[in-house]
């Protein structure tokens, strides 16, 4: 009940009698020295102490403690100013005047604003509660594993990173078991490498068969019990068996991924069947377009020929279907495959999917049922992070590849796999690994290239007067001693030094080197095949034996010592399809 209301302020606004006192930091009710009194308690006011000019602590919930506030006269409350107070009339006039003057009306305004204030944080904090909670809802929906190959740092959004998302096919879910292999475990059925550039202005989905045949290395699994387990790896077999079989998990995947392509991915998602149909199901349906009538009796896919929008059971069936496009083999499958997810891309980001309460709620619990992640990345902000990050590329600039394959020989007369293409397949990977674009984005300032280029151009000094210290920043284990020898024994590199293991990973390697050092700076980007953007003019440091010396940091780039880590400028030609366009499956 507000003073007005207990009748002790005449006509005195409410929103006027309560004032915040800075000290204290509470309301307190202000009455002008005419107001009658009331026996009735108003909010609680700190008494005047003795010993008014000390100061006095008092709790402070930011900081966890207490704090000292500023003493005032008569305590902590600042006394009265002059004149008219709130909380209080002014003097009455005196006079004639004071019969003329109206009297003064009730606020409604004020009242109102007074009552929606209070209403309004109370909204807040109950919205806020409930957004806590929902998101430790979506939490538990989402299955994480702990794999030795993820990174556990979780997710920058400073730099370009990889995620592999995985597809398998485990008959799990309801009205799943006309999918996939009887009795599988879950094989990597669908693979697609997903790197997304630095600056968002690209990325590139890059498609890895299922039966090209590789080498699976050996795996170090982590078993439910928290015991670690080593899978001896598989030479010459299909890329699929590097999930599920033999016990490997998805960091198996991951392991085989950086073997074919020498692309190392920084975390995993996997889905199963029952993504398609929920994911599809929660944007209303994605449009898909034919070339021909499909009538698919192992896929049970019927449509006819031209556009579509299909959700649930039948989207699946449209990502399975193999035998309806191009030679029936899953190498055209993998095309319809990269055009359905461009579609599902493009609706997924739709004003009708962002600006829908419904929708978005519906795509959330669709999108974290559906997942199973590595622990570096299994909290629903850190999705959140990488998700928004990859809303920044435009979808004209996502490109979808495969990894360039050639029939595989061993198969004789009928071919059933593939084996990776030795000269198309490398520059594809060297683009991906150096976050070169697959299309035209806008380029970087002339400025900065131009300053780029100048680092690399000038005066170099001699190699026994190169002084640097080398340490490993995402490179393969080893690489810092490897170089250290390479300089030393093969280049004349005498003052050189390991410097264990960098503080954070580095996607690629760099050189920083102080004003001065800039002389060294470029016979060492000369003897190593460094590109310009890798020297970074910052500070030297110290070396073991207190000497002035540079840094090199050996990135997830690093090929080995000696093997020029020049960027590639310009991806290579591809078959591509882009997120933007709407291509028909034929």
């Amino acid at each position: 009940m507000d003073a007005q209301g207990r009748g002790r302020a005449d006509n005195i606004d409410p929103a006027d009698q309560w004032v915040l006192n800075p000290n204290t930091g509470e309301y307190e009710l202000r009455l002008g020295p005419s107001t009658p009194q009331s026996s009735v308690p108003g909010p609680r006011r700190p008494a005047p102490r003795a010993g008014a000019g000390a100061p006095r602590r008092r709790n402070d919930p930011a900081s966890g403690g207490t704090r000292e506030t500023r003493p005032v006269r008569g305590g902590d409350v600042p006394p009265p100013r002059p004149g008219r107070r709130r909380g209080s009339e002014p003097e009455p006039p005196q006079g004639r005047r004071a019969a003329r003057r109206p009297v003064k009306k009730k606020s409604r305004v004020k009242k109102v604003l007074a009552w929606t204030a209070g209403g309004t944080a109370f909204v807040l904090v109950a919205v806020g509660t409930a957004g806590y909670l929902y998101l430790k809802h979506l939490e538990g929906n989402v299955t994480t594993t702990d794999v030795g190959s993820a990174a556990k740092n979780g997710f920058s959004k400073d730099d370009a990173f990889n995620i592999l998302i995985i597809g398998t096919d485990r008959r799990t879910g309801k009205g799943n078991e006309g999918y996939g292999d009887k009795g599988s475990v879950g094989h990597a059925d669908t693979n697609i490498l997903l790197h997304v550039s630095k600056d968002r202005t690209n990325a590139t989905a890059l498609s890895i068969p299922r039966d090209l045949i590789v080498n699976v290395p050996d795996c170090e699994t982590i078993e439910p019990d928290g015991s670690k387990k080593v899978i001896a790896g598989s030479d010459n077999v299909r890329f699929n068996e590097s999930l599920g079989q033999e016990g490997r998990d998805p960091g198996c995947t991951m392991r085989t991924v950086k073997e074919v392509t020498g692309i190392t991915p920084d975390h995993f998602m996997m889905v199963d069947f029952n993504a398609v149909k929920t994911l599809t199901t929660a944007v209303g349906g994605v449009d898909v377009c034919l070339a021909h009538a499909v009538n698919d009796s192992d896929s049970h896919l019927k449509l006819s020929a031209g556009k579509h929008n299909i959700q649930g059971e039948q989207a699946l069936a449209f990502v399975r279907t193999r035998h309806s496009w191009g030679n029936a083999g899953d190498l055209d499958r993998i095309k319809v495959q990269q055009q359905f997810m461009g579609s599902l891309m493009r609706k997924m980001s739709s004003s009708n999917t962002l600006t829908s309460p419904t929708k978005l709620i519906s795509l959330a619990e669709a999108a974290t049922k559906a997942l199973t992640v590595d622990k570096g990345i299994g909290s629903v902000s850190t999705l959140k992070d990488i998700a928004l990050e990859l809303k920044k590329v435009p979808p004209k600039n996502i490109s979808f590849v495969t990894v360039p394959v050639l029939d595989n020989p061993a198969d004789g007369v009928v071919h059933k796999t593939v084996i990776v293409n030795q000269s198309a397949a490398p520059p594809v990977f060297d683009a991906i690994n150096n976050d070169v674009s697959f299309t035209e984005v806008k380029k970087k300032q002339k400025a900065e290239k131009d300053a780029e280029a100048a680092r690399l151009k000038g005066t170099r000094s001699a190699p026994s007067d190169v002084r640097v210290r080398i340490l490993n920043g995402g490179a393969q284990s080893g690489s810092a001693q490897v170089t250290l020898d390479w300089l030393q024994n093969k280049e004349g590199v005498l003052k050189s030094e390991n410097a264990g293991n960098a503080p954070a990973e580095l996607s690629r390697t760099t050189l920083e080197y102080a004003p001065d050092q800039a002389a060294q700076a470029r016979e060492l980007a000369h003897l190593m095949g460094l590109s310009g953007s890798a020297l970074k003019p910052g500070k030297s440091v110290t070396n073991s034996q207190g000497l002035p010396a540079m840094t090199l940091t050996l990135g997830k780039d690093f090929k080995g010592a000696g093997v020029s880590l020049t960027a590639p400028s310009k991806a290579p030609t591809v078959d591509k399809s882009t997120a933007d366009k709407v291509k028909c499956a034929s």
